[in-house]
């Protein structure tokens, strides 16, 4: 006896006993007579214990081990799932992408008119802005002498 053995049998484990009977019968391993006895069995039995021992002598598995069967996954669910989730992934990366490439706009843009100006105003007049230092303009010591 399974450990499930005490708990209350459905109608569905009784149908799927009579059935698996029946197939025994079919197949040759069980008498007509036998399957009569074994059916009105069946439909009397109230808990896995009282099926388990009616189909125990046949190759198989008991309704108390059984699991439900799933159902398996269709075209239509699956091109759904993924008509749905292909284009979020493709958002999610467009964001995430929009976002880093706006902030490198930023820098470069920062960059340009912050940083790069220092040197266009260099090379435009020709020398470096604090040149008036080195060449004397304060007697040759430097600007805070």
């Amino acid at each position: 006896m399974s450990r499930n053995g005490h708990l209350r049998a459905s109608d569905a484990d009784r149908d799927q006993v009579a059935e698996r009977l029946r197939t025994a019968a079919t197949e040759g391993r069980i008498a007509t007579d036998e399957l009569d006895e074994r059916l009105g069995a069946t439909l009397a039995a109230r808990t896995y214990g009282e099926l388990e021992p009616l189909i125990a002598d046949l190759p198989g598995t008991s309704p108390a081990r059984r699991r439900p069967a799933t159902p398996a996954l269709s075209v239509a669910r699956v091109a759904i799932v993924l008509a749905i989730a292909v284009p979020l992934m493709m958002a999610m990366i467009f964001v995430v992408t929009g976002i880093i490439a706006g902030w490198m706009v930023w820098a470069i843009a920062g960059w340009w008119f912050f940083g790069h100006r220092r040197h266009r105003h260099h090379h435009r007049y020709g020398a470096p802005r604090h040149a008036h230092r080195q060449a004397g303009a304060g007697g040759g010591r430097g600007f805070w002498a």
